[in-house]
């Protein structure tokens, strides 16, 4: 194991209910509507693969592009409320004072993860950190995770991911990488069965949890 890489929504910062709440509020502004359960398959995808799909479904009038910059400015205006998901910063220092490689993989537009990362001062710890709207391709292919192990030199099979959400699961592991599924209740009935763990807390897992996955 030689570098970790996370998802940043549900597993560092605890912002699933503001995207289900804002995504809903502008779905339903635009005239469409979801069950919970629709609404958490999208879990872990990009924005632009949500709406394009609201937008056919619905036959919605905006342009993918203006729901996307509407739910983008409402984000980062309500970032406020986000907190860091419990036990992450103590399991993110121990692995920094252990010289472990982090980087950050995210679903999310570059304007979120770049608000996330200057609030919570990310920068002093990950090594690299890339948004969904900088591949082309968003999970569960696996084209941001292999992204990220180019970015910082280290072979996918040396990488450990730690996903919250079925999509991200399934891009880790057809990344060729380790992964632990974060078990969050706020990002709805996730199945996280592929990943080589799962866990409900940070508070679980310890460096020796980590290095036993690569035996």
């Amino acid at each position: 194991m030689k570098a970790i890489i996370f998802d940043m929504d549900g597993v560092i910062i605890d912002s699933e209910p503001l995207h289900f709440e804002l995504e809903k509020e502008l779905l339903e502004e635009f005239g469409g509507k979801i069950s919970r359960e629709e609404h958490e398959t999208f879990v872990g995808t990009t924005d632009y693969h949500m709406w394009s799909t609201y937008k056919k479904q619905f036959n919605l009038k905006p342009s993918i592009e203006e729901m996307i910059e509407i739910k983008k400015e409402r984000f980062v205006e309500n970032i406020h409320k986000i907190n860091l998901v419990e036990n992450f910063e103590k399991f993110m220092l121990n692995l920094y004072k252990h010289r472990y490689l982090m980087a950050l993989a995210s679903s999310n537009n570059k304007k979120a993860v770049d608000t996330i990362v200057e609030k919570f001062n990310l920068y002093k710890y990950m090594d690299f950190y890339i948004s969904g709207e900088e591949v082309i391709k968003g999970k569960p292919d696996p084209e941001i995770f292999l992204t990220v192990a180019e970015k910082i030199k280290i072979e996918p099979s040396d990488c450990l991911v730690i996903e919250d959400a079925q999509n991200g699961v399934k891009a880790a592991k057809a990344a060729g990488m380790k992964c632990i599924g974060l078990q969050n209740k706020n990002s709805g009935n996730q199945d996280l069965s592929e990943a080589d763990l799962i866990v409900t807390n940070f508070n679980e897992l310890d460096i020796d949890i980590l290095k036993k996955l690569f035996d």
